[in-house]
């Protein structure tokens, strides 16, 4: 990334490529497989939806109600998206504290750190399942490159990343980057 994005509108490059994705979802494959083994695109779906409606409780917050991603998965995320989007564009709210995995921390920087990394991983999971364009923008690749490394070792912690997948010598960099994240492309 040229320039360093505010978390706020960062998130609002990232969630407008997730929403693409989800938008695109052909309605007959939200049960397929995605490459999250044991879950289907809808399942990718309802993480992400869950992990950001979780986050915000942790300093006091709550986002408003919206759709089950099992009846209705766009507007499940819509619905997420859009009040995350405006607590992170109310510095107020954006920058309440809580003690962290990592030590204290606002949310802002956590959705800055985790949950768009999540955005762009996530969106490719719901493409491979969807069988959608799965290309992901060099840009992005970067920040999530740039995130794995700053993680170390805990970016295989249980429930975030798998191990790394083998991949040949001359892979293209969208390949080595996921296969780095356990997924294989």
């Amino acid at each position: 990334m040229t320039e360093t994005l505010s978390p706020a509108r960062h998130y609002r490059d990232l969630a407008a490529k997730f929403t693409a994705r989800v938008e695109a979802v052909p309605a007959d494959r939200w049960d397929s497989p995605s490459p999250c083994e044991g879950w289907t695109a809808r399942d990718v779906l309802r993480h992400v939806v869950d992990t950001q409606r979780q986050i915000v409780t942790v300093v006091g917050l709550e986002l408003p109600a919206g759709p089950s991603p099992d009846t209705d998965p766009s507007g499940a995320w819509t619905a997420t998206r859009d009040g995350m989007q405006a607590i992170l564009d109310d510095p107020r709210r954006a920058g309440l504290e809580y003690d962290g995995h990592f030590g204290r921390t606002t949310l802002a920087a956590t959705v800055a750190r985790f949950y768009n990394f999540d955005l762009v991983v996530h969106a490719w999971d719901l493409a491979r399942a969807a069988g959608l364009d799965d290309t992901v923008d060099a840009e992005d690749l970067d920040f999530v490159e740039a995130t794995a490394r700053a993680l170390g070792d805990s970016i295989r912690m249980e429930g975030v990343c798998g191990p790394a997948v083998e991949v040949p010598a001359d892979a293209d960099r969208q390949t080595r980057v996921l296969a780095h994240l356990g997924r294989r492309a």
